[in-house]
């Protein structure tokens, strides 16, 4: 298949054989044969969604793979699998599950229709659009939508949560679009998830895959240098303002709605939205992205009085809603789900109200939104004690219940003894309980040493097998790095505005074609309006900031600006999510800028508590954790620059850190074997040199 012979390179002219791509494929079916665990780093260029999905394929054993995106979940199911597939003349049956918030909900639709909101002269082409959708859908993927931002108010209206699930009580469950995705997926030879729903269901069990496991042999995560902080997000506990507001607002809509006058919905409604406002008052008001430690009973700098009368208020207030939906069950579903989830807050207000356990971390996040978190420090012992372990200890009890010849409904909440029989199962049959399968571990970037300990450790894979396979692209001719040796030092706005200044005048040589990576939001801000007073005046470059438009659309906006399509060239300022995931091929970027080194923040309260950790255990904080998280980020947004063969580009990185400290080269030695420009005239040269490639 991989060879310069094989069905691939007849298929497509262009096709070329790697090397590297055939080593981790072979790697793949030899565990897959073995049903053993693997782990692979496979450098930008080497192809390792086919070196993956070939030998799995051709395995013949049931396969799940889970992305950390939707993009890449949509691009395997809609274009890599059914390519592959019809290459090889395997008729395999495909299946794409996404979390419920995905899938267009047919009982919230019909509420949505008497929703006011929905009748505002803004929202009413989309709302038509949306109608329009649902009588054309088959799959009620939210993602073929068109016509509708995804950031429009209308979606969480026609969509559903965990919350507001009504499961198998539901009117339209028999035709409802998440159960038809699951029932796909049971019939599947290869089903496409992605890490939120995987660990989600792991959580809560509520959306599928804990049925759907114990049938596979093969499990692949890709892009899994995410799994941690994916797998520690779901694992944990949260408690927000946002979750009691949006209970209290569908609580008193369904009361009423369905029950006027059987209960003081008005005044109960009225009592808890104060209850949660003074809780909010109680936490403080902060800087956006602030988090406070939360080591003790209460978080740290807060008001003890204060603050544990605010939990206890809103604990009673919920008390007294939950009292009265005890008396309501009896009406209908709406009623029995609204109880249920008065129930998990009031648990959630209690466990907070207790302090933490050793083995997490606590703390409250007080911008915007309050927001109470506590959360594992990593997920190695689930990977270890739920994963490797096999199935019937990964899911107890769907094992047990497979044991016994018993099946397992598809309610969309915790199991609990007292719900009704389901009126059916996706599970025809009682499922075999496979106790050893493969699991396969691969992204481009998981550490910067043989051993990948940066991404096997935290998550349980010490032990597992390890392969590094290089990226194919000449770096050295590719690509140059330029780090300004008399840069002011990181941290002052003096910093940014240089960093500011020199991407200004590099993006003027290149036409746009420049993308600048900032380590914080207030960078992101202090450079992006730099930029902007810097080409205020040159009317052919425009200046993109992230949070103006969607990624999405971000991203295209910036790539059109390399054709003159819209008659600009672009500089793109963003952060956080754009430092991977972000693939701009050919010479539409042809400049990173990179702000400064990505250290983790030391004041994080995760990062302290994981510093912590390891200082008890006798290791070095500095060059055990925070070396190693630098040289990962640092990576994956050098990583954005070289995309292809024939993609040639500059990096700048604005932190004379790596010239001057001794741990400097550790960090560049990440790069590979990209040149370095010794001198501002030297980058101009090199920029000069990709300008004349337009010209010509």
């Amino acid at each position: 298949m991989l060879s310069a012979y094989g069905p691939l390179a007849r298929d497509n002219p262009s096709y070329r054989q790697r090397d590297g791509q055939l080593d981790m494929a072979c790697a793949v079916a030899d565990a897959i044969a073995r049903s053993e665990a693997l782990v692979v780093e496979a450098g930008t260029g080497v192809g390792k969604t086919f070196a993956y999905l070939i030998p799995a394929l051709l395995s013949g054993e049931r396969v799940l793979v889970s992305t950390a995106t939707k993009n890449l979940q949509d691009q395997l199911f809609t274009r890599d699998l059914p390519y592959l597939t019809g290459l090889l003349g395997l008729p395999l049956r495909k299946a794409l599950l996404k979390g419920r918030s995905s899938y267009l909900c047919l009982y919230r639709l019909e509420l949505a229709r008497q929703d006011p909101v929905v009748h505002l002269r803004e929202l009413q082409a989309g709302m038509h659009r949306i109608e329009q959708f649902a009588r054309s859908t088959c799959s009620g993927d939210m993602s073929e939508l068109e016509g509708v931002d995804e950031r429009s108010p209308l979606l969480p209206l026609v969509t559903s949560t965990r919350d507001n699930c009504l499961g198998q009580q539901c009117p339209h469950s028999k035709n409802c679009h998440v159960n038809l995705a699951r029932r796909e997926a049971m019939a599947a030879d290869v089903v496409v998830v992605n890490h939120h729903l995987f660990f989600a269901d792991m959580a809560v069990r509520e959306s599928g895959v804990a049925e759907l496991l114990p049938t596979v042999h093969t499990v692949i995560f890709d892009e899994a240098h995410q799994l941690n902080d994916i797998g520690t997000q779901f694992l944990g506990q949260q408690l927000s303002s946002s979750h009691v507001l949006d209970f209290n607002r569908d609580m008193l809509a369904t009361g009423m709605q369905l029950a006027r006058g059987l209960a003081p919905w008005q005044e109960l409604s009225r009592d808890l939205e104060q209850a949660v406002r003074e809780w909010r008052l109680a936490g403080g008001r902060h800087a956006t992205g602030t988090r406070l430690r939360w080591t003790g009973e209460i978080p740290e700098g807060l008001d003890p009085d204060v603050w544990l009368a605010a939990m206890r208020g809103l604990q009673e207030r919920l008390q007294q809603t939950q009292q009265a939906l005890d008396m309501m069950s009896e009406l209908g579903p709406d009623f029995v789900r609204l109880r249920q989830r008065a129930a998990e807050l009031i648990d959630k207000v209690q466990l907070f109200r207790h302090p933490c356990t050793d083995e997490s971390v606590r703390w409250l996040d007080a911008s915007g939104a309050l927001r109470l978190v506590q959360s594992p420090l990593d997920i190695a012992r689930v990977v270890r004690e739920k994963l490797l372990q096999g199935n019937a200890q990964a899911i107890p009890e769907l094992a047990d219940a497979c044991a016994d010849g018993s099946q397992q409904d598809d309610a969309d909440m915790p199991w609990h003894d007292d719900l009704p029989e389901p009126e059916w199962s996706i599970v025809e049959s009682p499922l075999p309980v496979v106790q050893q399968r493969a699991w396969i571990f691969t992204s481009a970037t998981l550490g910067e040493n043989e051993r990948l300990e940066w991404f096997t450790r935290p998550c349980g894979l010490d032990e597992v097998p390890t392969l590094r396979v290089d990226s194919p692209f000449d770096y050295a001719r590719q690509a140059a790095v330029y780090v300004p040796r008399s840069f002011p030092p990181p941290g002052g706005i003096d910093h940014l505005h240089a960093v500011a200044d020199l991407a200004a005048r590099s993006a003027r040589v290149l036409g746009g074609r420049t993308l600048v990576l900032t380590t914080t939001l207030r960078g992101l801000r202090a450079i992006g309006e730099r930029l902007r007073e810097q080409l205020a005046h040159d009317s052919g470059l425009v200046v993109l900031l992230q949070g103006e438009a969607s990624k999405a659309r971000l991203i295209a906006r910036f790539r059109e600006g390399s054709t003159g399509a819209q008659g600009q060239g672009c500089v793109l300022v963003a952060s956080a999510s754009f430092w991977e995931g972000v693939d701009v091929p050919g010479d539409a970027l042809e400049l990173v800028v990179i702000d400064k080194l990505p250290f983790p923040p030391p004041q994080d309260p995760l990062v302290e508590a994981r510093t912590r950790r390891l200082e008890r255990e006798g290791g070095n904080a500095f060059r055990e954790y925070f070396l190693p998280e630098t040289a990962v980020m640092l990576k994956q947004g050098a990583g954005r620059l070289i995309r292809s063969e024939t993609d040639q580009g500059v990096l700048i990185i604005g932190d004379a850190r790596l010239l001057q400290k001794n741990y400097g080269n550790r960090l560049l030695r990440v790069l590979g074997d990209v040149r370095r420009l010794p001198d501002e005239a030297a980058l101009d040269t090199a920029l000069q040199q990709l300008a004349k490639t337009h010209q010509a």
